[in-house]
């Protein structure tokens, strides 16, 4: 079985007993690592912890932009616990723009505040030297990309990504990595987007404990189902499933400056599913 990565699913949030269940199936379901992306401080400290207790588990730290903004004090916390932990953390995110949250609220949603805090994280990853995990569809994905040329940052991952041909092509100059869920098999928008992306900057997530549709419903959401999605990547692709394997799986490697714990997927000693 092929290597693979999660570069995106919120393990915080599963229940103790599906972690230890996950976990303890990540070997034989040929997972090599999850980054857990965080959704606020409380999220930030168990994804540390769950780090800490399993070594195939990156954590990422950040604010989730799909809920209220934080105050000055719960902000300010925020950042002080995450500058004492730049050492642990593999990433900022997950941060963003709420694209659903304001479409729930109307044209009355005040947008000014969520654009500010991300021009916080995006100056703070810069800061750090560290990549960063964006929420940012559709409307916002534009607004995303302004703010990470402004400050010339370029390692950044727009997970689940969803937006309009223009932004598509833009962030593909910029040289901007994306990440296809399991709904690729299913869904004809993100089949479209996997067509057009460069394979060079695309990775593979769950989005866990989100819940798929299509051959996955009912499931609990699980890095098992990126087998899937590859293999619907490379029939879209036209490209050998070893290619496209070993470079989903060494796109995420070099983002996530993970090489010093994970070895480079050489496709002359992996043997096909």
């Amino acid at each position: 079985m092929f290597k693979i990565i999660d570069s995106h699913i919120h393990l915080d949030l599963y229940k103790d007993e599906e972690i230890a269940q996950m976990m303890g199936e990540l070997e034989q379901t040929g997972c090599a690592g999850l980054i857990s992306v965080s959704f606020h401080l409380d999220s930030c400290q168990r994804n540390l912890a769950l780090g800490k207790k399993f070594s195939k588990v990156y954590p990422a730290f950040g604010f989730h932009p799909e809920q209220p903004l934080p105050n000055d004090q719960e902000l300010a916390e925020l950042i002080s616990w995450l500058e004492s932990r730049v050492a642990s953390m593999t990433a900022v995110g997950e941060v963003g723009l709420p694209y659903y949250l304001r479409t729930e609220h109307g044209p009355g949603f005040q947008l000014e505040g969520y654009i500010e805090l991300l021009e916080t994280f995006i100056k703070l990853a810069k800061k750090w030297d560290k990549p960063i995990v964006l929420h940012a569809v559709y409307d916002d994905a534009p607004i995303a990309c302004d703010l990470l040329e402004k400050h010339n940052v370029k390692n950044a991952h727009f997970h689940w990504f969803k937006g309009d041909l223009k932004t598509t092509e833009r962030m593909a100059e910029n040289g901007f990595f994306i990440s296809v869920t399991p709904d690729v098999t299913y869904d004809e928008e993100i089949q479209a987007l996997a067509r057009l992306y460069p394979l060079d900057l695309m990775m593979v997530e769950t989005d866990g404990p989100w819940r798929f549709e299509g051959q996955f419903s009912g499931k609990m959401t699980h890095p098992v189902m990126i087998h899937d999605a590859i293999l619907e990547i490379a029939r879209l692709k036209k490209a050998s499933l070893p290619s496209v394997y070993k470079t989903l799986y060494d796109n995420t490697t070099i983002f996530y400056s993970l090489s010093h714990d994970l070895v480079l997927m050489d496709p002359k000693t992996e043997k096909d599913r």
